[in-house]
C-alpha cells in the first residue's frame, strides 16, 4: 500500500506501505487505509516521532564500524524517514489543520 498524507497546511508526503505502516505505529495506531490527525494530538504524535528517532539513534552511535573496523553502509535512517511527516504535523498544528489520509 502507498500513503499519501494530506493537509492544507503542507504539501502531501507520500511513503510506501512499510515506512507508512511504521510511522502510523509509533504514533500509536494501527495502520490503516484510512485515518485523520486532529490539530489537538499534534504535539503527542510529534514528541513520539523524535521519542523513536531517538531511541533509533542511541545504538547507532556504538556500532559504526565493522569487525575489521571499516565503516559500516547505513540505509535510510529513520530520522531521514519521518521528517517530512514531522514537518508536516508541525504546520499542520500551526495552522490549526487536520492531516488525512486515504481520502
Amino acid at each position: 500500500m502507498i500513503y499519501r498524507f494530506r493537509s492544507p497546511a503542507a504539501g502531501d508526503v507520500v511513503m510506501l506501505g512499510a515506512s507508512g505502516d511504521e510511522l502510523l505505529r509509533i504514533l500509536g495506531r494501527e495502520p490503516a487505509a484510512q485515518g485523520i490527525i486532529e490539530p489537538p494530538a499534534m504535539p503527542a504524535a510529534i514528541a513520539a516521532l523524535q521519542a523513536a528517532v531517538a531511541a533509533a539513534e542511541a545504538p547507532a552511535d556504538t556500532e559504526d564500524h565493522e569487525a575489521d573496523g571499516s565503516e559500516r553502509q547505513r540505509g535510510v535512517s529513520l530520522r531521514q524517514r519521518v521528517w517530512p511527516m514531522m514537518e508536516m504535523l508541525k504546520r499542520a498544528h500551526a495552522e490549526d489543520a487536520p492531516v488525512v489520509w486515504g481520502v
